[in-house]
């Protein structure tokens, strides 16, 4: 059975850099014979790689299998993970679209003279670090760990206009709850971000745990001086999840208020209706008093009977309205 040849479709940018210099593009097909040139590295970027070019990929500068495998079908969870003498890595990114998140993957292979990032789903290019790591030689200089910082901080720092985006959804949802009681559609937007805030979370918060072990354990290709690079990336992170936090417990907190505010509001009709009802009352009941058609009631045949009674009632719902009023019943 013939292989199909790898897709060059999927091949966003494949360089060499030697000094903090991009020197050449070069095919997939001929990277692995760069990494054994002192001082230079590859560079290759993929975008949704078909089998086929992951691969070739795989055959040029060795990598494991099983990193392959979780490469192509995706949907891992952002870890870090060692084969040998290079690392396999899995960062999560998001993004809105139509006021919901989406999120997407990014795996970094790395090692001794090649980093190559395999982008799935709703992602950005990268591009733009590909840029800012060649404004900078003298960091690039630093080889293969300095290229793994620049795309984790870039990941990460995505996470902020999303989060921003965010934040301004639950202060608009926020003054709306205050004015008046959640509707059905602001209810379903508030389960919506609760819901994207916490799948949000689950992304952000394991790469506490893998900036941890990029910056205090030995592990392949990541220099001592590049170490506190991770250590700014898990700072971001921290202030991430914060934000999370934050914005959870502010989400939280406007249902909660605008619940006791709608059971407030409630109250008061209730109380005013009560009032009402007491008032009320009292023409029924005396009303209802001489409609019973007894022969023998008091100030029956009394002139002055009707107007008696009619004064009565006016002077007891009068006391009665000015006594709930005072109370703020009314």
């Amino acid at each position: 059975m013939s292989v199909a040849p790898p897709s060059s479709s999927c091949v966003v940018a494949s360089a060499v850099y030697h000094d903090g210099r991009r020197v050449a593009d070069v095919p997939v097909t001929e990277a692995g014979a760069w990494t054994t040139r002192p001082g230079h590295f590859v560079w290759i970027g993929l975008h949704e790689p078909d089998e086929a070019l992951l691969m070739e990929v795989k055959r040029q500068f060795g990598l494991h299998e099983l990193a392959v495998e979780d490469a192509l079908h995706a949907h891992q969870r952002p870890k870090v993970e060692v084969y040998g003498d290079s690392l396999f890595m899995v960062l999560r990114t998001a993004r809105l679209e139509r006021n919901e998140l989406v999120l997407g993957e990014t795996h970094i292979f790395a090692g001794t003279g090649y980093v190559v990032t395999v982008r799935h789903g709703a992602s950005t290019t990268y591009s733009p670090v590909r840029a800012r790591c060649e404004s900078a030689p003298q960091l690039l200089k630093h080889g293969e760990d300095f290229v793994v910082y620049t795309v984790m901080d870039y990941v990460v720092d995505c996470y902020f206009p999303v989060l921003d985006q965010m934040g301004g959804v639950v202060e608009e949802l926020e003054a709306s709850m205050m004015a008046r009681p959640p509707g059905t559609a602001e209810i379903e937007r508030i389960h919506q971000l609760r819901r994207d805030l916490e799948r949000l979370r689950r992304v952000a918060a394991p790469l506490l745990e893998v900036c941890s072990r990029l910056e205090r354990f030995d592990l392949p290709m990541i220099d001592a001086d590049i170490r506190p690079y991770y250590r700014d990336v898990q700072d971001h992170v921290i202030r991430v999840n914060e934000q999370i936090g934050s914005l959870r417990e502010l989400l939280s907190f406007a249902f909660e208020t605008s619940m006791i505010l709608a059971a407030a509001r409630q109250n008061d009709v209730t109380r005013k209706l009560a009032a009402w009802a007491a008032i009320l009352a009292v023409p029924t009941a005396i009303a209802g008093l001489y409609g019973m058609n007894f022969e023998h009631m008091p100030e029956l045949h009394w002139r002055y009977g009707y107007p008696a009674v009619l004064v009565v009632i006016a002077m007891v719902c009068v006391g009665l309205y000015i006594r709930f009023k005072r109370t703020g019943w009314l």
